[in-house]
This record gives structure tokens, sequence and C-alpha cells, in this order.
């Protein structure tokens, strides 16, 4: 064992001496490596007469820090898409049955002429009505039972047929609803007759456009902004957008208010799309996000797109800057052109024979009058 432990390293060593009191007690000695898996000692020194059995099983080892060693990249997490609002999917628009104006007319015009027969009937009708409606004269003994029956049927049909009559117009639509139960949209035109006893509700279909109030919105820069956009949209399903949400019209602003507070805005002359890439951006989204509830967007555009307040001092500012050091940008190229133009013409030509140093004063005598006659106030 003298040579075993000449080749241990000094932990073996305590190994080597346990291993004197009997191979029972001898513990077991495991080093990780960085892979997954855990290697024995005894793999490690040969001439160990005695090889312990150790079961291998996977292991992770973490990094040791300050050696220098490149940690791990993980992939990053995918980005969850935000859930959109769920309707009810039987909610969805479908024609109300609906008869043609005259079949309520016809019902109205029988329930009158009800009326006015079983007033003729009970003897009741005056004489002169009843000559104008050559009627002859009813010895009718006044109002019993059958006349009490009479007079409830032919009222019911009348006020039945003449309380169905509604004007359909185009862009509008009506959403019918009984018990709380949806029956069905309406979006003929002309006059109608609908059930009186129904629930009507009317939605406006058209194509419509909204202007908004300056909503908070901030630059590519993290700057905070004012913008006012305008939306151009429409109902498309009338059912879910009267029935699926509170008030749709409320849903839209809110919706386009949260889309700006996603969306960067650029002002107008930057370098990154401005308005037309945001404005593409946010029909996108608000679009998404109200195509459950049954509208339709078209387009949602800035049309004003201001500082807010509080930095629109230092914002002004700072354009001001910019644009003063791209004019000056612009005439030090504009000047340095003319006079590499003049020098070269001289020289080329023939005029002038001129070495390094008078060069450089020719050079420098130009520049300093053509900035000086550039600068000058018109």
């Amino acid at each position: 064992m003298s040579t075993t432990t000449s080749h241990t390293p000094p932990e073996s060593e305590g190994q080597s001496d346990g291993a004197g009191a009997g191979p029972a007690t001898r513990p077991a000695r495991l080093i990780q490596n960085e892979a997954t898996t855990e290697i024995p000692v005894h793999l490690l020194f040969r001439d160990d007469p005695d090889p312990v059995k150790v079961p291998l099983r996977p292991a992770v080892v973490a990094r040791r820090q300050g050696t220098g060693e490149q940690p791990r990249l993980r992939r990053p997490a995918p980005v969850r898409r935000r859930p959109l609002p769920e309707v009810d999917p039987e909610l969805v628009e479908r024609p109300a049955r609906v008869l043609p104006g005259a079949a309520g007319l016809l019902a109205g015009a029988c329930g009158l002429t009800g009326c006015l027969a079983t007033t003729w009937w009970a003897g009741l009708l005056p004489p002169l009505a009843a000559e104008a409606l050559r009627l002859p004269v009813s010895a009718g003994s006044g109002l019993g039972p059958g006349q009490w029956a009479a007079y409830a049927g032919a009222g019911a049909l009348g006020a039945f047929g003449f309380g169905g009559l509604a004007r359909g117009r185009t862009g509008r639509a009506w959403v019918l609803g009984l018990f709380g139960r949806y029956r069905g949209t309406v979006r003929r035109t002309g006059l109608l007759w609908v059930n009186p006893l129904v629930r009507r509700r009317r939605v406006d279909v058209r194509l419509r456009h909204w202007r908004s109030e300056a909503m908070p919105a901030t630059d590519p820069d993290g700057m905070a902004l004012r913008v006012a956009v305008l939306v151009v949209w429409r109902v498309r399903d009338s059912a879910r957008a009267l029935l699926g949400v509170e008030d749709h019209e409320t849903y839209l602003s809110e919706c386009v208010e949260a889309a700006l507070a996603r969306v960067p805005v650029e002002p107008a002359g930057g370098t990154r799309g401005g308005t037309t890439a945001a404005g593409d951006a946010l029909t996108r989204l608000v679009a998404t996000e109200t195509a459950p509830v049954g509208l339709e967007v078209f387009s949602v555009q800035p049309v004003r797109v201001d500082y807010a307040p509080e930095v629109a001092a230092a914002m002004h500012r700072r354009r001001i800057a910019a644009l003063d050091a791209r004019q000056r940008a612009t005439m030090l190229s504009s000047v340095v052109d003319s006079v590499e133009d003049t020098v070269t013409r001289l020289t080329v030509r023939g005029l002038v024979e001129l070495d390094d140093y008078e060069r450089k004063a020719l050079v420098r005598d130009l520049t300093v009058a053509f900035c000086s006659g550039r600068s000058e106030p018109v």
C-alpha cells in the first residue's frame, strides 16, 4: 500500500489509511466532472488492489465562480400572446323573421273594420255615420258579452297590426330580443312589420370614423407624447357588438388607448418610419382585439403628435440644435466641395503652380471666404 499512497493525493491518504481497518469500512470517494456523470476515484489509480463498485448516476455540477468560465446561455422564454376576449360562440348575427309592412297595415285595417262592425251590431253607430257608410239601421240591444268579445278581438288585431310597423333605414339595423333571448337582426329597409312583443335596439352599421382626444403615448426613446388618432371602423356583427359587450364604442376607445401604451409613436420627420409605421402597428393590434366583439377596424392613424408639456420645451431645443447641426454639416460639405473644385481647376489648367505651403494657404483663404459668404444674412 506504500506505493499506492505515494501516488495518491492528500485527499486519498485518509482513504488508504481507512482501508487498513477493512475493506468493508472503506468509503466511496467520488469526484464530479462538468458533464453529467460521476467518476469513481478508483478509476484514476489503476494499482488499487480492491476497486470499489459504485453505481453511476446522473449529476449536474454547477460552474465554479471566478474561474473565467462562460455561463450557459439559456434560450429566451417564448413571448406569450395576450388572450383575446371570448364571446359566446352561439351569439352570432342572424336575420330575424319579419313581414312586409303591408301585412301590418292589413291587420290593422281589419281590426278597425271589426270594431266598426261591432259598434253597428250593438246599435251604437250614429245614424249619420251609418248613412255615410250606407249601412242599414241596426236595432241592436246594446253591449253584451258577444259585443265585448268582438271588441276585444278586433282591438287586439288592430293594435297588433299597427304596433308592429317599423321603418328600416339604410345603414341602420334592429337587434331584436324576446325575454332576454336574441331573436335576430333586421337589416332590411323600407316599411316592415316586426313582432311588437320583442325588444328593439337600433345600431349603426355604417362606416364610421372617430377622432380621439389627446392620449398619452411614448416615442421610441421613451419620451412622453400626446397623440390624437383617427379610427375608421364599423359594426360587422351587430349581435356581438350590442350583446357581447356593455358598450362597444367605449370598448373601442379603451382598446385604442391600450394600444398606444404598447406601440411607440415617432413624430413626423423621424428615421424609423414616422407615423406610418406606428399607424400600421396600431391598426393590426386594435383590429385583433376588437374582432371578437363584432367590430371591424380598418385604420388607426395618428393625426397629431405633440410632446407632453413637461418635456416639450426641452425637446424643442433639442430639435433646433439637431437642425442647426445638420445645416452646419451641409454647409461645410458644400464649402469643402467648392474649395476642392476651385483648387483643382486652377492647378489642372496650369494657371498657377503651388507648392505644399501655398496650396494650404490657398485652401485656408478660400475656405474662410466661402464660409463668410454663406454666413452673411440674405
